[in-house]
């Protein structure tokens, strides 16, 4: 019997602003993110540890739902 494969939903993450000015503990948010630039955009799962990443660094980033 074949199991289906759990299909897991993407979030497409771009750098928006920089972290210059910001607060240290966002810069090291963003960096755990994996972005690098402004301008970088990555693809990561929709987990709540994602989310709450996020949220603490919503006014850099811009964000799709995929």
């Amino acid at each position: 019997m074949a199991q289906a494969k759990k299909q897991t939903k993407k979030l497409k993450i771009t750098l928006v602003k920089s972290t210059i000015g910001f607060d240290k503990k966002q810069d090291k948010v963003v960096t755990g993110l994996g972005l690098r630039r402004i301008g970088h955009t990555i693809e990561l799962a929709d987990t709540p540890e994602t989310r709450g990443m996020l949220l603490k660094v919503r006014h850099l980033v811009t964000v799709e739902g995929n």
